[in-house]
């Protein structure tokens, strides 16, 4: 069970990598909106599947606050692409 635990989490790290990469590459700011999304999504799956492996419920609020952060975020990057995009002729 604990190579499970191990094989999920280097997945979501392999994501996050991924991530990186098209976070770079990406040609709008759409993309790197939703890269920004998926880093807090992933960040929030490793760390619940760490909860599972160390039993620890303690990383499950930080988990809840990751998630208040994660849409605080989006909604500021929204914002800034809503200003972004009125002040383009």
């Amino acid at each position: 069970m604990d190579s499970f635990f191990i094989i999920v989490i280097i997945f979501l790290l392999l994501n996050i990598g991924l991530g990186l990469i098209r976070l770079w590459r990406g040609p709008s700011i759409a993309d790197r909106l939703l890269t920004t999304q998926l880093f807090g999504t992933a960040g929030m799956a490793i760390l619940m599947v760490m909860a599972g492996y160390l039993n620890d419920l303690t990383l499950l609020n930080v988990v809840i606050t990751f998630n208040v952060l994660s849409i605080i975020l989006v909604i500021c990057l929204v914002q800034v692409w809503k200003k972004k995009k009125e002040k383009m002729p």
